[in-house]
C-alpha cells in the first residue's frame, strides 16, 4: 500500500496571498522587515522618555531607594545568572551526541553539590535581609533628614479625589499643586478626610498611606529645581486615576514670591469652604488659598469636621456611601 505524500506546492497555494507575498526575498518581505525594525527603534526611544519614575531620583531619599533596588537586583542576579548558565551547560554536555558524557543511573548524593546548592541561596537571603534591614532603618519615613536648614512643615489631606496642601507656618494652602523650595528638607504630616489613600512622589521617594483620624509623617527633599509628578498609589474609588498633582521645586526666592502672591490673590480656606472641597469631584483645577483657619488640620484629624463621603458601593442594587475608615 502506497501512502500519498503531501503536495507542498498545493498547501502553499492555499495560503492567503499576503502570506505568499512576504515569503522569500520579495520586496514585501523587505518592507515588512524595515517596518518591524522601525517599530522596535521607536518603542525603544519612547521608553527612554520615561524619566519620571523611581529610577530617576531627584532627592536623597529617592537616590537611596534606587541604590537599594539596584543592589538587591545585583544580589539576586548573582544566583539567577549562574543557574541559567549551568542549565544551558548541563543540557549541552549531556546531549545525545556527546559520547564523553558519563551516564550514572546509580548516582544519588554528593556532599559538595549539596553544599553549593544550599550555601548560595542562604548567602543571598542573608545579603538581601541585611540590605532590607539597613535600608528600613536609614529610610524611616519619620526620621528627619540631615540638613543645616530647618525643615518646611506641610500638612497633607487626601480628599475625594484631590489633594489639599496646607502650609501652617506661612498660612496658605493649595489644591492639587505642591510648591516646595529646592535643597530644603520637608516634613509632611498626612491624613485623610475620607477613605485610606497613599501619597507618592516617585522621584523624591517613600510612598506613605493617609488614614482618616490618624496622622502619618514623611520626610523628603528635592535636590534641585524641577517639576515632579505626584499621585495617589492606592485605589480609592471612581476618581482614583485622576488623583494626581504636580510637585514644583523652586528656588527659595521663587518660593517666597509664590507665598506672597498666594496670600495676595488666594481665597480664604475656612470650614464652609473646606466642606465644599470635601465633596466628591474629579479632575479639579489648581486652587490657591491666601489664608487658612489655623486649627483646620487639627479638626480634620480629630474628626471635628464632617468626613468625606468616600466612594459609593452598590449593595443589592442600592448605592450607599460607606463611612470613612478610622
Amino acid at each position: 500500500m502506497k501512502l500519498a505524500t503531501p503536495n507542498r506546492n498545493a498547501s502553499s497555494n492555499n495560503r492567503p496571498v499576503w502570506m505568499r507575498e512576504v515569503e522569500g526575498d520579495s520586496p514585501q518581505r523587505r518592507a515588512l522587515g524595515v517596518s518591524l525594525r522601525s517599530f522596535a527603534v521607536t518603542a525603544s526611544l519612547a521608553l527612554t522618555a520615561c524619566g519620571h519614575g523611581v529610577l530617576n531620583p531627584r532627592g536623597p531619599v529617592g537616590t537611596a531607594e534606587k541604590t537599594i533596588l539596584i543592589d538587591s537586583l545585583a544580589i539576586m542576579l548573582s544566583i539567577v545568572i549562574p543557574t541559567i548558565v549551568a542549565l544551558v551547560g548541563i543540557a549541552w554536555w549531556f546531549r545525545a551526541s556527546n559520547n564523553k558524557a558519563r551516564y550514572r543511573p546509580d548516582w544519588e548524593f554528593s556532599g559538595q553539590i549539596e553544599l553549593v546548592v544550599w550555601a548560595i541561596p542562604c548567602m543571598v537571603i542573608i545579603l538581601l535581609g541585611g540590605v532590607t534591614w539597613l535600608g528600613s532603618y536609614a529610610l524611616d519615613p519619620a526620621k528627619p533628614l540631615a540638613s543645616t536648614k530647618q525643615a518646611l512643615e506641610i500638612q497633607v489631606v487626601s480628599l475625594d479625589w484631590k489633594w489639599l496642601f496646607i502650609y501652617p507656618e506661612q498660612g496658605v494652602a493649595a489644591l492639587n499643586e505642591l510648591v516646595i523650595p529646592a535643597a530644603t528638607p520637608l516634613h509632611f504630616s498626612l491624613t485623610s478626610a475620607s477613605v485610606m489613600n497613599a501619597f507618592f512622589i516617585p522621584q523624591l521617594g517613600s510612598m506613605i498611606y493617609t488614614m482618616n483620624g490618624m496622622v502619618t509623617s514623611l520626610n523628603l527633599q528635592a535636590d534641585e529645581p524641577g517639576t515632579f509628578a505626584g499621585l495617589s498609589s492606592h485605589y480609592s474609588g471612581e476618581g482614583f486615576s485622576d488623583m494626581h498633582f504636580e510637585t514644583k521645586a523652586v528656588t527659595q526666592d521663587d518660593f517666597d514670591h509664590w507665598i506672597a502672591a498666594t496670600k495676595r490673590d488666594g481665597v480664604a480656606l475656612d470650614e464652609p469652604r473646606y466642606a465644599t472641597l470635601s465633596r466628591q469631584s474629579i479632575d479639579d483645577p489648581v486652587m490657591l488659598f491666601g489664608s487658612v483657619e489655623p486649627t483646620l488640620f487639627h479638626k480634620i484629624v480629630m474628626l471635628g469636621v464632617p468626613a468625606g463621603p468616600g466612594p459609593e458601593m452598590a449593595v443589592d442594587g442600592i448605592s450607599s456611601a460607606p463611612h470613612a475608615e478610622h
